[in-house]
């Protein structure tokens, strides 16, 4: 292995950070900017979910409602009488019916005046039957579901789901399947959502007419799959080719989830059917935490697999998020117990729903940014109060252009890594086949990390951490041996420590190594999301690269030759034009051929006509560009040369857009496509406040109104007493006027896979800084 490292203390600006992986054009580069800093609290950068219905979300409430399943929603009439009689009823909290011993009487289901689970359950399956509800106590339909009353309300049901279905998604089921095919798939459909206690088996199986054309049949597959997510699955019928079968999906929980059967459920606990379903959805906020790191303490707590959890997103560690997760078969008692010892997160809005969360299942994310000792153009020598003026000026200005202009859609710096060698680098050699040189480029270091070379008196702080991480891969490269370098790598750089682990594996007979120049082996040990982070950054290095030239030849026009999407103008079928050099139709591949991702939907793209792109239907907020791949279309004008002809430079790798396909799977790339342009949702706003101390906090966390809330119940009075000394308003803090800094609090939205920064970035004109703490070295 080459043991050549980098060397030399000239640390790259973030101007020349964001040259090297491709951002370099500002949408309105005629709007001054200005010069502030992100992120110096945690508190400056919190991030809420947006739902799919379009609301941000917000914790409410870290307690278990007294309501949480079907079951439990009796008058408290029934409560009360329950109660007098001695009977056992829900506890309000839990969900669970407080146990106690039986006595003899209780064993045949009877006894003096008591309701007991058994008894009760005996009780309501007659009440049921006898009133021809034909349901059991769990939620099942019983053999009086035959009745007429029950026929009609089922009727009725599918009726509403057919009703509630997007008429977007009926006319491509009609232009793939026909008129009496896609008529069979919805009562399909409707069954399975009407009747989810059935058996796949018991729903009849619908086959398509023949489908000649294999890229229409994966085009079929690929849309039952979007449309009708775990409720139908798709199959080519083996001796009827070209027919393609249409069925039930089996009910089941996340891979590796294990659990009871469905609607099965302990003594004394109501079903899952009764709840609401298999899976407890609820919020999670945390405070200056990385997601999963949470999500792992929560599973050791509640003895669960990490698997049982489904979440839409990741949310960045420096920060407070509040997100949606879905645990399969886990009581909402069980998980609310862990607020007594949660630090910096909560959990609470519970609900249980018969499905989980997918990937990608959001519609963005809401921030609310806190930018700290913000300079502006022209503000030298001026009093603070004529200094805010300007900032109110300067800022409405900006914030207008950017609003209806937009910005580059560029991947942020996060997605290339924070060391001198980029995640792009390191995915450009493993898709070139120069494993070794992968291998190399992660366990590359700075010799300025190293431990003799830090100066407690310099201002350049290092993290010890990264100190850490250079001396133990020194150690490694200088005495081969794993154990001690093991010793040294915090347990944060899993890639490192997965590779130097498996290379420094010897033969127990003669010590030797055994596998030390097996690259893909090592590169094998990392986990699977990682790999692919390596060759995703590549792509999205070429993206960037891509879109800056596009930027640079066009700006905001739609030219002949731009890439759009498929359908998403409402066009009912594809045009003419929307075929490859061979006339096969555009088709974005399956599922298995690309990492998941939210932004890897299984979408197609054509290019524009001339008269199109000058007819004013499409602008630039609709032109899509797509990440190198084997199943995309380059844009049919100078922007798809433009791929060719970077991706065989030195700089692009040397590689072939047309030919992405690689042996080794992880690296073989379907390639996806992504918005040239993006701009903020509604609710855009900012406010412009001064301060003094770097401790204030300028907006109030979920957590701190619901705390502030449960104060204000316990004692109305006292906390009206308090509210005028607690607070701090920081628009009158501090006597000295040049003691006075300005922030801007800024509100935001931005859809799933757009960068904050890179929205921060045209606003300031790239003036906004991250805070770099003043690291300990010791």
């Amino acid at each position: 292995m080459a043991q050549n490292m980098n060397s030399g203390s000239d640390v790259p600006s973030r101007d020349e950070k964001e040259l090297a992986v491709g951002i370099t054009s500002f949408v309105s580069s005629d709007i001054p900017g200005f010069t502030c800093t992100i992120k110096q609290r945690y508190t400056d950068f919190l991030v809420n979910e947006i739902l799919p219905n379009g609301t941000a979300l917000h914790l409410q409430s870290d307690t278990v409602p007294s309501k949480t399943g079907k079951k439990q929603q009796h008058e408290s009439k029934d409560h009360n009488e329950a109660t007098q009689t001695g009977g056992s009823v829900v506890d309000e909290k839990s969900g669970v019916v407080p146990s106690k011993r039986q006595g003899p009487e209780d064993n045949d289901g009877l006894g003096d005046g008591e309701t007991t689970p058994r008894k009760k359950a005996r009780l309501d399956q007659a009440q049921a039957e006898s009133s021809g509800n034909g349901t059991s106590p769990d939620g099942y339909e019983t053999a009086a579901s035959t009745a007429p009353n029950a026929q009609v309300s089922n009727k009725a049901r599918k009726e509403e789901v057919l009703a509630g279905f997007p008429e977007s998604d009926k006319t491509i089921l009609h232009d793939i399947f026909g008129n009496a095919t896609t008529s069979q798939i919805l009562n399909l459909y409707a069954s399975v959502v009407v009747h989810p206690e059935r058996k796949p088996r018991d729903h009849p199986t619908v086959n398509s007419e023949i489908i000649s054309e294999k890229a229409k049949r994966t085009e079929a597959h690929v849309a039952m799959r979007r449309i009708f997510v775990s409720k139908l699955e798709t199959a080519t019928v083996q001796d009827s080719p070209g027919v393609i079968s249409i069925k039930a999906a089996p009910t089941k929980g996340p891979s590796g989830a294990r659990g009871q059967p469905n609607g099965a459920h302990q003594r004394g606990k109501l079903g899952w059917n009764e709840l609401g379903g298999e899976y407890l959805h609820f919020t999670l906020y945390k405070e200056n935490k990385d997601t999963m790191e949470v999500l792992y303490y929560i599973a050791s707590q509640l003895k669960v697999h990490i698997k049982n959890f489904q979440f839409a997103g990741t949310k960045d560690r420096r920060g407070v998020t509040v997100q949606r997760v879905a645990i399969f078969r886990v009581h909402a008692d069980r998980v609310a117990r862990l607020n007594s010892m949660a630090r910096g997160w909560r959990v609470g809005d519970f609900e249980y729903q018969k499905h989980g969360l997918e990937l990608g299942e959001l519609d963005g994310n809401e921030f609310l940014l806190t930018l700290r000792d913000c300079h502006f153009q022209g503000e030298e020598s001026l009093h603070h109060e004529k200094r805010v003026s300007l900032a109110n000026r300067l800022i409405e200005a900006a914030a207008e252009r950017f609003t209806t202009h937009g910005f580059l859609n560029y991947y942020g710096l996060q997605r290339f890594g924070t060391f001198s060698t980029g995640t792009h680098v390191i995915g450009q050699k493993m898709l070139k086949g120069d494993l070794e040189g992968a291998v190399d480029s992660i366990l590359t270091y700075s010799d300025d990390m190293l431990p003799e070379n830090q100066d407690a008196s310099s201002s350049k702080k290092v993290p010890q951490d990264d100190i850490n991480r250079a001396d133990a891969i020194r150690s490694w490269r200088t005495t081969g041996q794993g154990n001690e370098a093991a010793s040294k790598m915090p347990k944060r750089f899993q890639a490192e420590s997965a590779i130097i682990h498996y290379l420094s594996k010897t033969d127990r007979k003669t010590n030797k190594p055994i596998q030390d120049k097996d690259w893909q082996g090592a590169l094998m040990q990392i986990s699977r999301n990682l790999r692919l982070m390596y060759v995703h950054a590549y792509q999205s290095f070429v993206w960037n690269t891509v879109a800056g030239k596009r930027w640079e030849l066009h700006g905001d026009r739609a030219v002949e030759g731009d890439l759009v999407i498929v359908r998403e103008k409402g066009e009912t079928v594809a045009p003419k034009d929307d075929v490859d050099e061979d006339g096969e139709p555009i088709f974005h591949p399956a599922a298995d051929d690309s990492a998941p991702s939210a932004e890897d939907t299984f979408t197609r793209a054509r290019p524009l006509s001339k008269e199109e792109a000058e007819s004013g239907k499409y602008n630039i907020f609709d032109i899509v560009l797509p990440l190198p791949g084997y199943d995309v279309s380059y844009p049919a004008n100078i922007v798809g040369r433009f791929y060719e002809e970077f991706m065989a430079s030195e700089a692009g790798g040397e590689m072939d857009p047309h030919n992405m396909r690689r042996s080794w799977k992880d690296v073989s790339l379907s390639g996806s496509y992504r918005k040239m342009m993006a701009r903020p949702g509604k609710g855009f706003g900012f406010e412009v406040k001064s301060y003094v101390s770097e401790e204030e906090q300028m907006v109030e966390t979920d957590l701190e109104r619901i705390q502030k809330r449960g104060r204000m119940d316990a004692d109305a009075g006292a906390a009206d007493a308090e509210s005028g000394t607690a607070g701090t308003n920081v628009e009158q803090v501090g006597d000295e006027q040049a003691d006075q800094k300005i922030a801007v609090v800024l509100k935001l939205q931005l859809g799933s896979s757009q960068y904050a920064t890179m929205a921060l970035r045209e606003l300031t004109k790239g003036g906004a800084i991250n805070y770099r703490p003043d690291y300990s070295t010791r």
